[in-house]
């Protein structure tokens, strides 16, 4: 056999042996969605929402699919046209459970009282717990005093039934439409045995309805305050308690204040102390300024300068040195400077000022700057601060100190005309800060400036010069002041306009579960990012952090037990961007870490966002929510005013190609 054959015939053999092993090439499975928005069609309701287009949500209030329906009734909570509610209480009697909660929801969010009656008569013939909860909570938001009525009376038929009662008590209560039985519901549901968010809700109602007498409940309260297992509420109903009239109230005040392990709890107990005799508290509130945790700290100290009444000085004195948080400081220096007497003053402002000369860093300058204002003498060195600062938070510091001032009782008359002038000076800056407060000073009725202005041309012309959307803030600012000086109705709010459309593109890039790393100089904060409920949101946010732009910004704004807030270039809380974006007010409550949009009304967010502290029912529905903490909580508990964000991480994920940085 010739050899040549030979060879070739068992290659060949080899080779067709070998083919029985090769893999066949299959088509590859196309990629997952990264989110529900690869739907076209709800891509198309988001974007009406978007709009505020109604003519184009309405119909799909009926499309044959229960998820376009669902999706257009959540569309109706944040453009909240009344001229949706007929179709929407339709939807109430919906075959789909789904439909019927975002109804209810969308009917609350509208806050029309025409949907009060269709609301309550749905309740009767629904089954669904999650609904009920809903149809209650929404009761809340519309109700007047027969609404009011229905919800104390109203017999939960499950534990998910009673949670919504209590949101619409406290809902009911944030509208001032309040009963005695009522109130004594919310303390009722106090009661250990009901679940944590229905004891939630009943200790925000007694926290922040105002006007309403706690003393008949001291007794409940106070075994709320100390034993209930979730701090969450215990810091709500310790809250509650500066609505109680006790003779024992500053000792039971102090106690919590010096035992309690949760520092929100701490916290609330110093703000109850509000009309307290000083004496009776000096030495907690001595000992909370030095709390371990500098935000009790803090808000010790804030208090201190909204009620200086009878606080001695020397002891403040003799502290200070060991205090070395800035704004701790500058709060005591303000009390320091207000209650000493006339001769010890020269040497106390000479030795603040030159402290504030050598301050490190804008903030620090802010806090000092803030503290002269103790003194009425030193107005003319802050307003000169004031036009001379190079930092934006410095000037913006400075006329919030000139303000603390002149809104004090005992401020002199003879500089009343002065400060009308340095007002009128600071809107001619056109710096959208100084204008938007200055306008706002000048309207408060209580400083009675408008007897100072000849003409209010300044103001107008003030106005004429801002950029829209960009200063939409300082604008209303100005309009409500024209209209308060002219004797005229306020105007309805302006509305920003529509500069900003949704990044689809982008928003199809973002995985449902996407997550963002703030790296800060305190520590790492991790957030999941909620595309789905605000995909407008996340996509400006995605992209300003692709841009780099939030990188090493300041935290310039934090509130202790309430929130942290930063994205703002100009450090002061004033900066905005030349577009906005619109609310997205999905069904989402603000509890711990979870992060909102900062704006200055509906549909003027841009580039602020803050993260909450503890739970802050009073902004659900209100603010867009479009991200939660998952990992970090203990570091945003410790950011301080002018602490950095470093940079934005965006992690990488399997299920899309969104481009991490």
């Amino acid at each position: 056999m010739n050899r040549a054959f030979t060879f070739s015939l068992a290659f060949a053999l080899v080779s067709l042996t070998a083919c029985q092993y090769l893999p066949l090439r299959r088509a590859e499975a196309p990629k997952p969605a990264a989110n529900k928005f690869s739907d076209g069609t709800l891509r198309q309701i988001y974007t009406l929402q978007d709009e505020r287009n109604t003519t184009g949500l309405l119909p799909f209030l009926s499309n044959p699919s229960p998820q376009y329906r669902t999706a257009a009734a959540l569309a109706f909570a944040s453009v909240q046209d009344t001229l949706a509610v007929p179709t929407l209480v339709h939807l109430l009697a919906d075959t789909a459970v789904a439909v019927r909660r975002a109804a209810a929801y969308a009917l609350g969010q509208t806050g029309s009282a025409q949907a009060e009656q269709e609301l309550i008569s749905h309740l009767k013939q629904e089954q669904a717990p999650e609904v009920q909860a809903a149809l209650l909570e929404a009761v809340g938001k519309v109700s007047t005093p027969a609404g009011t009525v229905f919800l104390n009376s109203y017999m939960p038929p499950n534990p998910v039934a009673r949670t919504g009662q209590a949101w619409g008590l406290y809902r009911a209560g944030l509208r001032q439409q309040v009963t005695q039985q009522g109130t004594a519901e919310a303390v009722h549901l106090l009661a250990e045995a009901n679940p944590y968010e229905t004891r939630l809700a009943a200790a925000h109602y007694l926290a922040r309805t105002p006007k309403i007498d706690l003393t008949p409940y001291r007794r409940d309260l106070l075994t709320a305050a100390t034993s209930d297992k979730a701090p969450d509420v215990r810091m709500a109903v310790v809250q509650s308690l500066a609505k109680v009239r006790a003779r024992d109230k500053a000792q039971f005040l102090s106690n919590i204040l010096q035992s309690d392990p949760d520092y929100r709890v701490r916290l609330s107990a110093v703000r109850a102390m509000t009309g307290l005799d000083y004496p009776e508290i000096e030495q907690a509130v001595l000992a909370a300024l030095q709390d371990q945790n500098i935000n009790t700290a803090i808000a010790t100290a804030e208090f201190l300068v909204a009620n200086p009444n009878g606080v001695a000085v020397a002891p403040l004195q003799q502290l200070l040195p060991r205090l070395q948080d800035a704004r701790v400081r500058g709060n005591l220096i303000w009390v320091i400077l207000h209650n000493s007497p006339p001769h010890g003053i020269a040497y106390l402002n000479s030795r603040y000022k030159q402290q504030y000369q050598n301050a490190r860093t804008p903030y620090e300058k802010a806090y000092l700057l803030r503290a002269l204002s103790g003194d009425y003498g030193n107005y003319r060195y802050i307003a000169d601060e004031m036009f001379a600062a190079q930092e934006p938070a410095v000037a913006t510091a400075a006329m919030d100190a000139l303000m603390l001032m002149r809104q004090q009782p005992d401020f002199p008359k003879r500089l009343e005309e002065e400060f009308a002038g340095i007002l009128r000076r600071a809107v001619g800056t056109g710096d959208v800060a100084l204008v938007g407060m200055a306008a706002a000073a000048i309207r408060a009725p209580k400083l009675n400036l408008r007897l100072f202005y000849r003409d209010y041309s300044f103001l107008a012309q003030a106005q004429q010069k801002l950029q829209l959307p960009r200063d939409m803030e300082t604008y209303t600012e100005i309009q409500k002041t024209l209209d308060y000086l002219n004797n005229q109705p306020e105007s309805a709010p302006s509305q920003n306009p529509f500069t900003h459309p949704i990044d689809w593109s982008l928003v199809q890039t973002i995985p449902a579960d996407q997550q963002v790393v703030l790296h800060t100089q305190k520590g790492d904060i991790t957030l999941q990012l909620f595309v789905e409920d605000a995909p407008g949101s996340v996509a400006n946010f995605v992209e300003l952090a692709q841009q780099n732009f939030y990188d090493s910004l300041y935290f310039h704004r934090v509130v202790p037990n309430f929130v942290v807030q930063g994205g703002d270039r100009r450090g002061d809380g004033w900066g905005s961007s030349d577009y906005s974006i619109r609310s997205e007010l999905a069904p989402l409550r603000y509890m711990e870490g979870y992060i909102g949009m900062a704006s200055a009304g509906k549909d003027t967010e841009s580039n602020q966002w803050f993260i909450t502290h503890s739970p802050a029912p009073h902004l659900d529905g209100r603010y867009t929510i479009f991200a939660k903490v998952v990992a970090g909580m203990d570091i945003v508990h410790q950011l301080e005013v002018g602490d950095r964000i470093l940079d934005v991480e965006l992690k990488q994920s399997e299920t899309s190609p969104i481009t991490a940085k």
